[in-house]
């Protein structure tokens, strides 16, 4: 470890504005918009399944939007991109705090996802894997530790402003956040871009060629690579959009859940950085095939789990492939594809994990409102992460034949 905290005091910068990034990327993720959801439901008179298909229609639309506007990163600059995508956050912030009919709540949604969810992340992720090689896989997990960090402190901090005042006034205090806080601070933080060690980025240039985003998609192993992206953007998203509802179904006091987020985040800050120092010494493909086993185990446990205890064992374990998952796919695609499209290659494979928290959602909520329990929706997931594990298993022995080979690019 500290080799670590070594790493990170001479990288303070640029991994200091890529966590704050992915911390302020809360403010579009699942967890920080479900704390509203009851209000939400109760203000528009909505069921399960109908907020749950806006979300989705929302989510899937900022993932279909995404594969274009990602591949502005390989065109201008991280700072000009990040001020940008702040700033469109923030008037996101704003809007839902305004919002005043489903339709108008659809295109809340759809911004808060693009632009949080999916644009911080993919900002931060794509410079921290262009400007590290041999150290990416610590510098991947460092900068992480910001979506830990946000599900940690938000659930807490959100409680606490509910009780002060009325919930539209809640967002705009993020707005306010990302406007006083992040933007000047990100900005200035990734004005100077970080220039990665010649000699290791020359090593790697020779091993990797640079695919083309078109070559990419022609791969069948980077869909292979995508159900593995699928699995945890799945389930947590549906755990998390759902968890008034799980909570009153298992009989238990809404702080249950709330204090499990300080589970979830510790386990996984622990967790990515090991991953980090695994991914770097053994790569990343050489982990891929087990980060979904605890996942799988998991989704068992809160199925089967009627005590409040069961709720921090499904934390404990989803931060396991968490942790592992924000390493591993924050350094699979440079390493299997090259840097010199990444802004453009990444975009859709954020876009594949927005549309699987998309569908989440609306898909278990339709399930509900017909009557299908949660619990069993839950060892369904637990076969496909298994299903996804096994499919790894095959992918990787494809990647390392393509090392053996030369990395030949398909045409």
């Amino acid at each position: 470890m500290h080799g670590i905290f070594s790493f990170a005091y001479r990288n303070a910068r640029w991994l200091l504005g890529g966590l704050l990034l992915t911390f302020f990327s809360s403010f579009g993720q699942t967890f920080f918009i479900s704390l509203f959801s009851g209000e939400i439901r109760e203000s528009f008179q909505l069921s399960d399944g109908e907020f749950g298909a806006i979300y989705m229609a929302g989510t899937l639309a900022s993932a279909v939007t995404l594969v274009g506007l990602g591949k502005t990163l390989d065109r201008f600059s991280i700072s000009a991109v990040s001020l940008c995508v702040i700033c469109a956050l923030a008037l996101a912030c704003v809007g839902m705090s305004i919002v005043n009919s489903w339709l108008l709540l659809l295109f809340v949604i759809y911004a808060l996802r693009l632009f949080g969810q999916g644009m911080m992340t993919h900002t931060s992720q794509t410079a921290i894997g262009r400007w590290y090689d041999a150290d990416r896989g610590r510098a991947i997990s460092l900068t992480s530790m910001g979506h830990q960090i946000g599900e940690a402190l938000f659930p807490s901090v959100v409680l606490v402003l509910l009780g002060w005042y009325e919930w539209r006034i809640t967002w705009r205090i993020c707005a306010v956040a990302l406007v006083v806080v992040a933007l000047p601070t990100i900005v200035l933080l990734m004005r100077v871009e970080h220039q990665p060690d010649s000699d290791s980025h020359q090593e790697l240039k020779n091993k990797v060629p640079d695919w083309t985003r078109g070559q990419v998609i022609r791969d069948g192993v980077f869909w292979v690579l995508c159900l593995g992206i699928l699995a945890p953007a799945f389930i947590g998203t549906s755990v998390f959009f759902h968890q008034v509802r799980i909570v009153e179904s298992k009989g238990w006091s809404s702080s249950v859940f709330a204090l499990s987020f300080l589970v979830l985040s510790m386990t996984t800050v622990f967790f990515t950085l090991v991953a980090g120092l695994l991914v770097d010494r053994y790569r990343a493909r050489r982990i891929l095939p087990a980060f979904l086993l605890p996942l799988g185990l998991a989704c068992l446990v809160l199925s089967f789990g009627r005590t409040p205890w069961s709720i921090y064992g499904f934390m404990f374990l989803l931060a396991i492939s968490y942790g592992f998952s924000s390493a591993i796919f924050g350094t699979i695609w440079p390493e299997t594809y090259g840097t010199g499209n990444l802004g453009a290659i990444r975009a859709v494979a954020v876009a594949a994990m927005v549309f699987a928290s998309a569908i989440g959602p609306g898909i278990t909520g339709w399930c509900i409102d017909r009557g299908i329990g949660f619990d069993f929706q839950l060892l369904v997931m637990a076969g496909y992460c298994l299903f996804a594990a096994m499919a790894m298993v095959a992918a990787v022995r494809i990647l390392d034949r393509r090392q053996q080979t030369g990395a030949v690019k398909i045409g």
